[in-house]
């Protein structure tokens, strides 16, 4: 890979946006990859009720590499990269959250640590909040059952006491390494793949429809012997939210169904069956408290409004 002008990548990379009610924000990301020197940005856009996709018509800077796809209904996550996957050309795909935006230098630096690093098929940046502090899930270990199980329970909250005991699957608090490290898992709200790789994993899974597609597709790279990268140096500023805060309820169902297909689908044979279904009411105890958290406000605002 070659790096033209300081903080733009060569134009070997299409990156994939999935659109849905995202507002002002999809513009913004999708200026920040076209100054990345991204060759083209391609927005697959799930049925949007807003007016996002007008706004990014109006505001965008270069429309000669924008590509808009409109489905007709609301696809899910997954299935909308995979229509991004197929549209586009280049030997690497940046796909990113329409809440999120690149820093300077951002795209290059994950590019060339994919291209140093041997066996090395996928990248992802440091996730920021708008204050610059770090996100969690940009680098994480997998949430096996028995770690679904200690936060589930609220116990890994013991793991900065007793890590070996309590240990939990999100690194954020953990010091920030100096260059590109190897980890279990990133963020699907940044996640640079090479297409190679991508070929010899297969696309994302497409029975997730919101939230673990990303683990599970890192899951399956590990599992084919590619190296996943945290990049410290990429920083990506992203709107943790923006486009969930209108249907919480929603968006909290489709994040524990996901996990419970996670679970099913790669540690069904692994762990007892007692262990499995501790989880499982782990999770949908959850899912419970937090929908039922999530409609009692609703119901207050709207007495109160």
């Amino acid at each position: 890979m070659e790096v033209g002008v300081i903080g733009q990548a060569s134009p070997s990379c299409d990156v994939v946006i999935v659109n849905y009610n995202a507002g002002g924000f999809l513009s913004g990301c999708v200026a920040s990859a076209l100054a990345e020197g991204a060759r083209s940005v391609i927005v697959v856009d799930n049925a949007s009720g807003d007016d996002s996709l007008a706004l990014l018509e109006q505001s965008c800077p270069d429309k000669s590499r924008l590509k808009i796809l409109r489905n007709a209904a609301n696809l899910g996550f997954a299935a909308a990269c995979n229509i991004g996957v197929h549209a586009s050309t280049q030997p690497f795909i940046l796909f990113l959250n329409p809440d999120a935006t690149l820093a300077p230098g951002a795209l290059a630096c994950l590019m060339e640590a994919l291209a140093a690093a041997e066996d090395a098929g996928m990248a992802g940046g440091l996730l920021c909040n708008p204050d610059g502090s770090e996100q969690p899930g940009g680098r994480r270990v997998f949430p096996t059952p028995g770690r679904a199980f200690m936060r589930a329970f609220g116990l890994s909250r013991l793991a900065g006491r007793f890590p070996g005991w309590f240990p939990d699957f999100l690194l954020h608090e953990a010091p920030l390494p100096a260059e590109a490290v190897a980890v279990e898992a990133i963020s699907g709200a940044c996640m640079l793949v090479e297409r190679a790789a991508m070929e010899d994993v297969g696309l994302w899974d497409e029975g997730y429809f919101l939230h673990c597609e990303d683990l599970d597709w890192c899951m399956r790279f590990r599992r084919k012997g590619w190296r996943i990268l945290f990049v410290p140096g990429a920083r990506v500023v992203h709107q943790w939210g923006a486009c969930s805060r209108a249907r919480p309820v929603f968006v909290e169902w489709h994040k524990h169904r996901g996990m419970m297909r996670f679970y099913r689908k790669f540690f069904r044979q692994q762990y007892p069956g007692a262990l499995m279904w501790l989880v499982a009411t782990g999770v949908w105890l959850r899912f419970g408290a937090v929908a039922a958290y999530y409609t009692a406000r609703r119901l207050l605002r709207g007495g109160h409004g």
